[in-house]
Order: structure tokens, then C-alpha cells, then sequence
């Protein structure tokens, strides 16, 4: 089994509009997770917290790459099952108004072949990048309107950063509609820094502005902390939420080198002369 030396950063905020924060996220190796809640307070602040409590059970395990698909799909029904029953308690104690629902983006460290690799799954629109070699690459695919518009080509990029329908999400946990989530499989050698966010960040910042801040901090805490600070100083129109995760070093576990693999990597990212 390959040991991975990771170093991560979590922030979030209310932003400058909402009253509650319905966000929540988890950073638990090898589990990192990111779940924007919808519903209002006891609503969607509830459905993000199960989120989280569920996949902390993830916390400390190992898998592959099947196992971790396996893992998470599981975790997502539960969630799915336990949302739906808090539902139906707050229907039987007479809210027939009251709804929870919450988008969800993961990654799990698994093993695969022989290597270390990110397992990102994502139901909705929060999101997953990864930084490689200076740049940004969104990694995740909106369940969105707009990105289906976007896929079919009947608007651009462009349009549906203003479109009226750009947070109207196509699949989310609580609603009635599909729960399977979609999969990426990435190496650690061609991920240098993860994000996950909610889009109260995409939202308020373009992929320039986010690249710049990822690139710009060293420390993942300080990278989280100011994406989401840059978030909300955009307008803060939406909670923010940011999990970053460094890859600092891997190797067999009978023959880690902490230090070692640390000033390896480093010098095939050019950080050292």
C-alpha cells in the first residue's frame, strides 16, 4: 500500500447576503468533502451536516479504486434514506412547506494499478478543480440547466454565467429526482492541488480569479481562506466553501521518506533550483 503525505486547508462563510450558513464540509483523510445545502436553516444546513457525517465514516479506511466507487455510491444512499426520513418527520410535524436538500462534491484518496490516485465523484453543482503545473482544469460536471444548455450547444460559457436559470441543479441529494453520482478517476502526479468548493465561490469568481489565488498561496490553508475571502469580496451573494488539498509526497510505506519526498516533488514542480 502506497503512504501519501497531504496537506490541506478548509474556510467557509455566510457570505454577505444569506442569514445562515447551510454549507458544510469535511477534511478527513483520505475523505474530503464539500455539500451546499438548500432549504433554509433546519432545511438545508441539516441535509449538508448528514453529508458530512455520513462520509466521515470513510475516515481512515483505504480502498481501490472499485472499492472507493462502491464506498461512496453506498454513502450517497444513506444520505439519500436519512434526508428523506428527516423530511418526513418535519411533513408529520405539520411543515408541509419545509424541504432539505443539499449538492455534494467528494474526493476520496484510493489506490489503483500500483499508484495513489483522487476519486472525485459530484451530485449537483459544487465543484472539483485541481491545479497542474500552474493551471486550473475544472474536473467536475455541473448537474445544472445551464450546463445542459451548454453541453447541447444552445448557449456559451459565457451566457450561463448570466443566465436566469444558473442554479437551478439537475440532481441533488433530498429531491426526487437521480442520486448517481458522476465519477473522475485522476492521478496524483497530475494534481498538485485539489479543490473543492460550493458555488457560492465559482459563482462569484471565474476560473482566472480562482487559478490566481490557488497558484498565488503556498500554504492550502491560506489558499482556502483566501478564495473564500476573494468570494465574498466579489459580493458574497452565496455561502462559500473551500477544501484544498496538497499532494506533498508518496511511496511505499516500508520505505516513506517524509523529507525526502517532499524536496523530490518539489523539484519536478520547479520549486526549487
Amino acid at each position: 500500500m502506497t503512504r501519501v503525505e497531504l496537506h490541506h486547508g478548509a474556510a467557509t462563510d455566510v457570505g454577505r447576503v444569506r442569514t445562515a450558513n447551510e454549507d458544510a464540509h469535511l477534511a478527513e483523510p483520505p475523505v474530503f468533502v464539500v455539500a451546499d445545502g438548500m432549504g433554509g436553516h433546519d432545511g438545508g444546513d441539516v441535509a449538508s451536516a448528514i453529508v458530512v457525517e455520513e462520509f466521515a465514516r470513510l475516515a481512515g479506511q483505504s480502498h481501490d479504486a472499485h472499492g472507493g466507487a462502491t464506498a461512496i455510491a453506498a454513502t450517497f444512499r444513506a444520505c439519500q434514506q436519512r434526508i428523506a426520513a428527516y423530511g418526513q418527520e418535519q411533513l408529520r410535524s405539520g411543515r408541509p412547506r419545509w424541504y432539505a436538500g443539499t449538492t455534494a462534491v467528494v474526493a476520496l484518496l484510493v489506490e489503483q494499478d500500483g499508484a495513489p490516485q483522487w476519486l472525485v465523484a459530484n451530485l449537483g453543482d459544487s465543484r472539483a478543480y485541481r491545479v497542474a503545473e500552474g493551471r486550473l482544469h475544472q474536473v467536475s460536471h455541473d448537474h445544472s440547466v445551464v450546463q445542459e444548455l451548454v453541453d447541447s450547444g444552445k448557449i456559451t460559457e459565457a451566457d450561463a454565467a448570466v443566465h436566469p436559470d444558473r442554479h437551478v441543479i439537475t440532481r441533488a441529494l433530498g429531491g426526487p429526482g437521480r442520486v448517481d453520482a458522476d465519477f473522475f478517476l485522476l492521478p496524483l502526479a497530475a494534481t498538485e492541488r485539489l479543490l473543492l468548493c460550493s458555488d457560492g465561490v465559482n459563482g462569484m469568481l471565474d476560473d482566472a480569479a480562482i487559478e490566481a489565488v490557488l497558484t498565488g498561496a503556498e500554504d492550502p490553508r491560506d489558499a482556502a481562506g483566501q478564495v473564500v475571502a476573494a468570494a465574498v469580496e466579489a459580493g458574497g451573494r452565496d455561502n462559500a466553501t473551500a477544501v484544498v488539498v496538497d499532494v506533498v509526497g508518496w511511496n511505499a510505506e516500508d520505505e516513506y521518506d517524509a523529507q525526502r519526498q517532499r524536496a523530490s516533488l518539489e523539484e519536478k514542480l520547479g520549486a526549487l533550483p
